[in-house]
């Protein structure tokens, strides 16, 4: 096989691609069984048709049509190969020439990725914010304890927020109530906001017994349609919070001090805020990477995904939306762009360990069984897109270890510290930062 390869633009190239009869003839050979498989000869049996009575019977051209239809993506899947061709786009073939027992040229217009012009990642700086735990942090996340430990108080009065309400939930639309639109006995915090919208301000000032009806939009309604929801409150409950004392500590801890427990809180916020840093890191860098390396971007994928998108909405005519899909499909393709191109840079491979290591972290965000989750992202084919996800991070990570990366006040931060640690099998302090 013969091929060459020609830059149309930046992200898009034509392959030309000669073969010879010899080399298609497995092909040719393929083509005669599948035929002499499909059609009927007296005295024959299927599939046991001589080659001379099936070329007499559908002709020379329907043979060749087929084995160049089976042949044309192996040959064209060779040439990328030989050529390093990163294909993400949709083929185009022409065939170009065919003489019948000596040869077959085609040529193949196709979307690729672009080549980027990568910075030296280790004359990048990075900024954060630096670790601040405030004291309202502090108290957010005691309060949130206290909550835990309040007690529920049926009492007699207007509800406001922070009152826990049984409710009863009518929906109807022109007067006529909706199918599955009945709810009852329904629990709710008033002041959440989440359940309907509008709910919370309907129920402000009403008290057990009284009803009110509010308009809002319903589950399976069109943009900008709305129904009618009557709610009527049952009961009205207050939670009263335990003390602010030692003794709550206690209670509500293993610390014996409320002093000992709001440090413990501290330090944990702390915690929690250092390892964001890392994941900030990296938000930035991508976002820096983005603004300064030169992506191009191939016109006719975001094309083509957008139609798609918006053909299974079924909102085609739909220009706002249109807009809205554009920006998004434009992002995503610009940020797996550049961080294949990362990939190719860095030589990154994921070896049989890193991937499970990710197959079971992800089974265990879903509620599923690591053989259950493979089994469902197998049945999807969705292992292919999950490999380069684990390839993209773990480019990606390598990248950020060699960026400099410090706080808005000068500290230096060390994102290797921030990684979790592998402890020693067996031992007591694995146990706990995994349990962490």
């Amino acid at each position: 096989m013969k091929s060459a390869v020609e830059t149309l633009s930046k992200t898009r190239v034509k392959l030309s691609i000669e073969v010879t009869f010899d080399e298609l003839d497995p092909y040719i050979q393929a083509a005669f069984k599948s035929l002499s498989e499909r059609i009927n000869i007296p005295g024959f049996r299927k599939g046991k048709v001589p080659s001379a009575m099936v070329e007499q019977r559908v002709g020379r051209a329907a043979i060749l049509d087929e084995a160049i239809n089976g042949a044309l993506p192996d040959f064209y899947n060779q040439a990328t190969r030989e050529h390093e061709v990163l294909v993400i786009g949709r083929p185009n073939v022409d065939i170009t020439e065919l003489v019948d027992r000596e040869k077959l040229s085609f040529t193949v217009e196709v979307d690729v990725r672009p080549e980027l012009d990568l910075p030296n990642f280790s004359e990048i700086t990075i900024t954060v914010d630096d670790v601040v735990v405030a004291d309202s942090e502090v108290a957010e996340q005691i309060d949130a304890l206290r909550a835990r430990f309040g007690t529920l108080t049926t009492v007699e009065k207007a509800v406001e927020d922070g009152d826990f309400v049984t409710l009863d939930l009518v929906a109807s639309v022109n007067g006529a109530e909706i199918d599955g639109g009945t709810a009852n006995d329904i629990s709710y915090e008033v002041g959440t906001n989440r359940m309907i919208d509008g709910l919370d301000e309907a129920l402000q000032g009403l008290s057990a017994g009284e009803s009110k009806r509010f308009n809002a939009p319903l589950v399976g309604m069109a943009e900008g349609e709305s129904g009618d929801i009557d709610v009527t409150v049952k009961v009205v409950k207050h939670r009263d919070l335990p003390e602010l004392d030692d003794s709550f500590a206690a209670l509500a801890s293993e610390f014996e001090t409320l002093d000992e427990l709001r440090a413990d809180v501290s330090t944990r916020l702390e915690r929690i805020k250092t390892l964001e840093q890392g994941t900030h890191a990296r938000d930035l860098l991508i976002a820096k990477l983005k603004e300064t390396v030169d992506i191009p971007l191939p016109t006719n994928i975001i094309d083509d995904e957008v139609h798609e998108h918006l053909e299974r909405e079924g909102r085609l005519e739909d220009d706002k939306h249109r807009a809205e899909v554009i920006e998004e499909v434009t992002a995503s393709l610009t940020q797996e762009i550049l961080l294949d191109s990362i990939v190719k840079a860095e030589q990154v491979v994921v070896n049989e360990n890193e991937l499970t290591e990710y197959l079971v972290r992800s089974a265990d965000r879903y509620r599923m069984t690591p053989d259950q989750f493979i089994k469902e992202v197998s049945e999807a084919g969705q292992i292919t897109s999950i490999v380069a996800e684990v390839t993209r991070a773990k480019a990606l990570a390598g990248v950020l270890s060699r960026v400099k990366v410090v706080t808005t006040s000068g500290k230096s931060v060390d994102l290797e510290a921030l990684a979790p640690q592998k402890a020693p099998a067996d031992s007591d302090e694995g146990d706990e930062a995994a349990s962490e």
